[in-house]
């Protein structure tokens, strides 16, 4: 028999359940709502109310100037509100209005630090639109930091809220993420599903060394992965890539000098090139033909690419000289497709069928403008040497610095040793700091103790330089005072001979370098040096960039066709830009009590 209640037994329930219910409502608080007035409307209207309702306009004023471009005055108007004092929902609101003005900026540190808030923690009890709007944003922060794999995992986790042109491009960017991943990187996430599902297609179009080789790899991985949301809807990039034709290379030539002063260069080239060959044949690659024609006595390139023609070669992988290039990328097109080691004139329109590739220093200085920026940085002085290479070296550090939004306080040619010490005091204005303390001194009457202190509008030093040159710098700092000073280099003041001696006088600074010198556990580099040390150190730069061409060589096609590609190479990561150059991104090192470490991909701690 049920029991019957007393009507007024249920309405004191109905209270309790209404007041349970309200009880996380009200410690979570509401989210602004979406306001019928203009901004200047709305920060009237906060100024002539209390402060809990004067912060919910504000928050509100300061969303509808974002939403209009201006970033600085919303930043300025959440200032105004005072963000411990709000409730869990606007704190959120508060706090990912922050780390998008941050991104805007060029601050993803800052961004970093707003999405840090505890009262994150009760996101997923808000409603769905700013779960995505936070998860978003966190991604963005995440990548815009260096975390590529992070920023993938979160939107993954981020990606069962969105529908229609938002899922889409969601899905674009996870790809776009995890194909940018290194390959020793391109592993599994231990238990999330999907998220091991993407890295394995990744690793899957990675390890495929033709288009028909990666065709058949993105078919099995789907057969394999059928409920996978990759299989479901394939990432353009790869639905593109199994829609080209398949053109197997069969027949190349190496177009290198085997004489002169270029020799032992072209000699790291070729076999590094040579070693790629076999090990791809080891790995069971269908066999490719190689002619070696020697550059250095060749009579003209007409004649050159006739012989190609009548030997039935599909590639041209040389020249090296930089005087043929030229000559190269003043016709108006190429009987065979080339791709030339080295670069003609930068800015000159190019043949159609010329490719360009080489250990462009250019490319290194860009990685440091990445990286210091990536790091927090944002004030630089550039000490590159005297002549036409320090010049190109600092024109593109400038240019890609300028126009991440960096400022280059001052750029100098780098000194002779004997000045040196003169130069960094001047560039860091020690001295106005000694005539301030003799000032003193002499206002005084008495001695003064004082240390020098340098300029605080300078962040970091970035550093184009030989290694006797390189060698002279860090201890002038630390003599200077100005050993807090962080330096950023290009990988030619490494010499990687393994001098613990040398490499002590280096200690702290940060360099860009290929993964051939920063790896001793590749197969490749094990496999050369069996037969030639000497590429074990300077000289692997060359052997690593050989072993690129041949990756490149069946390739060339892919990159024209998919102009996000990226390629896992030994000198580094390679793409194709407009010009048709490679360009390659290197992974980062620093000097530490007399060794070399490597850092990271992720910038930050």
């Amino acid at each position: 028999m049920m029991a019957r209640l007393s009507p007024l037994l249920i309405l004191g329930l109905a209270a309790l359940l209404t007041a349970c219910a309200s009880s996380p409502s009200s410690t979570l608080g509401e989210l602004p709502r979406t306001p019928q007035a203009t901004t200047q409307q709305l920060l009237q209207q906060a100024d002539q109310s209390d402060p809990a309702k004067a912060a919910e306009l504000r928050l509100a004023a300061a969303d509808q100037s974002l939403t209009k471009g201006e970033a600085a005055r919303a930043r300025g108007i959440l200032e105004q509100v005072p963000l411990d004092s709000l409730k869990p929902a606007q704190q959120i609101f508060a706090s990912t209005l922050l780390a998008e003005i941050a991104l805007i900026e060029g601050q993803p540190q800052q961004a970093q630090q707003a999405l840090a808030h505890p009262a994150f923690e009760r996101l997923g009890e808000l409603p769905v639109d700013q779960q995505i709007r936070s998860q978003t944003v966190r991604a963005r922060t995440l990548e815009a930091t260096g975390q590529t794999l992070a920023a993938a995992r979160e939107r993954i986790f981020t990606a069962p809220l969105l529908s229609g042109t938002a899922a889409k491009e969601n899905h674009e960017a996870i790809w776009g993420l995890l194909s940018a991943l290194p390959a020793g990187e391109s592993q599994g996430a231990g238990g999330d599903t999907d998220l091991d599902g993407w890295l394995s297609l990744a690793t899957a179009v990675k390890q495929a060394g033709t288009f028909a080789q990666q065709q058949r790899a993105i078919d099995s991985w789907i057969a394999q992965h059928p409920q996978h949301p990759a299989a479901k809807q394939l990432p353009a990039a790869l639905e593109q890539l199994r829609q080209l034709a398949d053109q197997p290379l069969t027949h190349v030539a190496l177009l290198l000098p085997m004489q002169g002063q270029l020799a032992s260069v072209a000699q790291a080239l070729r076999d590094g090139f040579l070693a790629a060959h076999l090990q791809a044949q080891q790995a069971g690659a269908t066999d490719l033909r190689i002619e070696l024609y020697d550059s250095s006595r060749i009579t003209s390139l007409d004649a050159v690419y006739q012989q190609a023609q009548a030997d039935g070669v599909q590639l041209i992988i040389g020249p090296l000289e930089k005087d043929l290039v030229r000559q190269l990328s003043e016709r108006e097109r190429l009987p065979i497709t080339t791709l030339a080691l080295n670069y003609s004139d930068a800015g000159r329109t190019t043949p159609p069928q010329l490719f360009q590739f080489g250990l462009a220093a250019e490319d290194e200085a860009r990685e440091v403008a990445r990286r210091a920026w990536a790091d927090g940085h944002r004030r630089a002085i550039a000490l590159a040497p005297r002549g036409e290479w320090g010049a190109r070296i600092l024109a593109a550090f400038r240019q890609s610095w300028e126009d991440a939004g960096g400022t280059l306080v001052a750029a100098e040619p780098l000194a002779e040793p004997v000045e040196l010490a003169n130069q960094i005091a001047a560039l860091l204005q020690l001295r106005n700091s000694e005539s301030r303390a003799q000032s003193v001194q002499n206002t005084l009457g008495k001695d003064v103790t004082s240390q020098p202190t340098r300029r605080q509008d300078v962040d970091f030093i970035f550093l184009a330089a030989t290694p006797q040159q390189a060698q002279q710098v860090r201890p002038t700092l630390i003599f200077q005072y100005a050993g807090d000073i962080p330096v950023y280099a290009t990988s030619h003041l490494h010499a990687a001979n393994q001098n613990r001696t040398q490499y002590l006088d280096l200690d702290g600074i940060r360099f860009a370098e290929t993964p051939w010198l920063l790896d001793p556990q590749l197969p490749l580099r094990q496999q050369i040096e069996r037969q030639w040390p000497q590429a074990a150190g300077s000289l692997g730069r060359l052997y690593a960039m050989g072993a690129d061409a041949y990756l490149l060589a069946p390739r060339l096609n892919q990159l024209l066709a998919l102009p996000n590609t990226r390629l896992d190479g030994l000198s580094g990561t390679l793409s194709l830009n407009p010009q048709q150059r490679i360009e390659r991104q290197l992974p980062w090192a620093q000097f530490r009590d007399g060794q070399v470490e490597r850092l990271p991909l992720n910038p930050l701690p």
